[in-house]
């Protein structure tokens, strides 16, 4: 059965990974609703995501390959530190340093305390309904060519936010764009970008306790199934990325901020009757 479950939440990971709904709070709830009933943990949520980032690789290949080698051309002197491509090299990694911080000062908080289901739906609820506000209000007309290193520490304080199970990635960053003038593609495709060394971090940083240290076994699952999940999140979330870039070219993200809402007072309602404990 814990391979079923173990495919099933890889599937799971992969539809919700790139949606501004929170990943890691649907892999927490689904996992209670399982036979086995248990909570998939913080090592297989971070390891899992380890598929869906490497369709983030795959999908903005030569993108990535671009920006790589200007950065990196850029330190030897070759290409001039105002290019465009550079310049988004140091915002990646700039973003990237929040959550870095944050992840490794409260880890023991973030793998205990805030995996709670109060808090899961709370955040789900509140971090919609701000979504809601950024989409109505935002004026668009930035795109990712006119990100500066101030926006993009504010992009990176708003990714460190999704340590919180709830408020999500990419809705957290998305927000943080769209309050700030990004168009909402411009805002997904430099959250996704930003994602890149933090999932990658934290995912390998699993893998090492596991294998190196025998730590990590407050997971259900064994090595094989986490690699089975992971493995079914990088297809499902390669074909998810390209559906959620044309989707929001020209929709709003209302269906994502209703949705959030339904399934945090959802969540209140079965806590609330002792159907699930928290």
């Amino acid at each position: 059965m814990n391979w079923f479950e173990a495919a099933f939440l890889g599937l799971i990971q992969g539809l919700t990974e790139f949606l501004p709904i929170s990943s890691s709070a649907h892999l927490f709830v689904v996992g209670k609703f399982l036979p086995s009933g248990a909570d998939p943990g913080a090592a297989f949520t971070a390891v899992s995501q380890l598929g869906t980032e490497t369709a983030v690789l795959v999908f903005f290949w030569r993108d990535i390959v671009r920006i790589v080698k200007a950065w990196w051309g850029s330190l030897r002197g070759r290409v001039p530190r105002t290019d465009p491509d550079v310049r988004m090299g140091w915002l990646v990694i700039i973003g990237s340093v929040p959550i870095v911080l944050l992840g490794v000062l409260f880890q023991s908080h973030i793998e205990s305390t805030l995996r709670n289901l109060w808090i899961v739906a709370t955040t789900l609820i509140v971090f919609g309904l701000i979504l809601a506000v950024a989409d109505h209000v935002a004026r668009q007309d930035r795109e990712i060519k006119d990100l500066s290193y101030k926006h993009g520490i504010i992009y990176g304080l708003a990714q460190a936010l999704a340590l919180i199970p709830g408020v999500s990635r990419s809705g957290g960053t998305i927000t943080a764009g769209l309050l700030m003038g990004y168009s909402r593609e411009a805002a997904a495709r430099y959250s996704f970008l930003l994602a890149i060394p933090a999932v990658f971090g934290s995912g390998f940083y699993e893998l090492f306790k596991i294998f190196a240290k025998h730590e990590g076994a407050e997971s259900q699952f064994g090595i094989g199934q986490t690699a089975l999940a992971t493995v079914v999140a990088f297809v499902v979330g390669y074909f998810i990325i390209g559906w959620f870039l044309k989707f929001i070219s020209t929709k709003s993200f209302r269906p994502f901020v209703w949705y959030r809402i339904i399934l945090g007072l959802f969540l209140y309602l079965l806590l609330g009757t002792g159907v699930i404990t928290p």
